[in-house]
């Protein structure tokens, strides 16, 4: 027990990963923290970041800075915003691959089509992307192939197997498998 304690110490963590729209509003978050005991400290934390990094020019590639002595990078991608929370402590790379990691996954996902709307219409699919990349504020995984691979193989009929099946061959099985699941 000791030396799992002393393994996630060392190991790099993740506070939140937000997703937040133009006007600062949910669309996707998972807190991993107990920094922000409360709905309402969330969303007054979300609401605190929205506004010092509505100025910045994070369109282009990730921004970093460090807010009540946490490190946020973050990005802006049509109507939408990312960000990703680490302690004062971590590696700013680190934060930025598991940023970059959740927007290529997401563009995966939605064909390069990310906006507001997209990711409201697949939002299932965004949170799967989000529960594949951090667990419990550990870094799982990056690679954004391999999230979606992961992403897709939760909710692929067991009739055809991932591996026997292409990539568009498997999000058709999947939105299939969601319809049918939401009609019930």
């Amino acid at each position: 027990m000791g030396s799992l304690f002393t393994y996630r110490d060392s190991c790099p963590s993740i506070k939140n990963i937000l997703l937040l729209d133009s006007e600062g509003k949910r669309v996707a978050v998972r807190y991993y923290s107990d920094e922000w005991p409360t709905n309402s400290s969330k969303l007054a934390f979300e609401k605190y970041l929205f506004t010092k990094t509505l100025k910045t020019n994070a369109r282009v590639e990730a921004d970093i800075a460090v807010f009540e002595s946490n490190i946020v990078v973050y990005k802006f991608v049509q109507d939408l915003h990312f960000y990703v929370t680490g302690g004062d402590n971590e590696n700013e790379l680190i934060l930025c691959t598991v940023l970059q990691g959740l927007y290529d996954s997401i563009s995966l996902i939605l064909r390069n089509t990310i906006d507001k709307g997209e990711v409201l219409e697949n939002l299932d699919l965004v949170l799967l992307c989000l529960d594949e990349i951090v667990d419990g504020g550990i870094i799982l995984e990056t690679d954004a192939n391999l999230i979606v691979g992961k992403v897709a193989s939760h909710i692929l009929d067991v009739d055809a197997p991932l591996s026997e099946q292409t990539i568009t061959q498997a999000w058709a099985s999947a939105r299939d498998h969601l319809a049918r699941s939401l009609l019930k």
